[in-house]
């Protein structure tokens, strides 16, 4: 196991020195959440305790208390360059999860993030979406183009073959979106965290028994049964589970086709 997790370590670091190579203004997603704050703990790993790109929280404002917590102790603790990005026009407005999960995230997160990148000009963002999370999400690549108004450009997806990355370029006004941990599992994860400190947000362990295993506004997740009250009860736990990751969201945006609309959009 030991072998296995160092080889993700390795490709993922190597996408991310290749981000740090190839972009001028790259930015890092973070919904603290177990994959993004491995993301930030493997840019941490390459760049020798530092994440050198700004790191964006978009803020919904419907998320839990202790993401808010987890998010401002590991900000200030890893010296952390954080962004915490609204789209005030539409919270202004009263757009909000009653509106229904497509306009909802397609405001808060999606054009937030339309917003941030056009405040910022930022050419590239990285992402710790993983293959297995989501059936629409396995159609990614690691070096993914953006047109200018965050659309994903399906068709202009470089091949990625034999481990090679093709140095892909965003079309005008556009960015790349980088997933340096699209080769994971979920189980590989919590493998990783346990065998290396990642922090993890409390909210995924067991309390009078459940717990959350994919975290979201507060909103539209609901923990799921569980009694995996530890890091090693939490592997155990999915090393024989057949119930999906993202079981606890609410399911009309985890319907393939507003999945699809959302990635459409530009969202994550």
């Amino acid at each position: 196991m030991s072998e296995y997790l160092d080889d993700l370590e390795n490709r993922s670091i190597y996408v991310i020195r290749e981000v740090r190579a190839r972009l001028g203004n790259p930015a890092i997603l973070w919904s603290m959440g177990k994959d993004s704050t491995t993301l930030l703990t493997l840019c941490r790993k390459a760049f020798f305790g530092v994440v050198p790109f700004p790191v964006i929280h978009l803020d919904t404002s419907y998320k839990f208390p202790e993401m808010y917590g987890f998010r401002d102790y590991w900000a200030k603790e890893w010296g952390l360059n954080l962004l915490v990005v609204k789209n005030e026009e539409a919270l202004g407005l009263g757009v909000g999860p009653s509106m229904g999960a497509l306009e909802c995230c397609n405001q808060l997160k999606t054009n937030a993030l339309r917003q941030a990148v056009k405040k910022f000009g930022f050419d590239g963002l990285l992402l710790a979406i993983r293959w297995d999370e989501h059936g629409v999400r396995a159609k990614e690549r690691f070096f993914s183009p953006r047109d200018a108004g965050s659309a994903w450009l399906h068709g202009e997806q470089p091949a990625e073959l034999w481990g090679r990355f093709p140095a892909a370029a965003a079309t005008d006004g556009g960015h790349l979106r980088v997933h340096p941990m699209l080769h994971w599992r979920e189980l590989d994860v919590w493998e990783y965290v346990r065998r290396n400190g990642v922090p993890a947000n409390p909210l995924y362990f067991a309390r009078d028994g459940k717990r959350y295993r994919s975290l979201g506004c507060h909103t539209c997740t609901v923990p799921v049964e569980s009694q995996a009250a530890t890091l090693s009860e939490i592997v155990d736990e999915l090393r024989c589970t057949r119930s999906a990751e993202r079981a606890g969201r609410m399911l009309d945006k985890e319907r393939a086709f507003i999945m699809q609309k959302l990635r459409s959009l530009g969202y994550m």
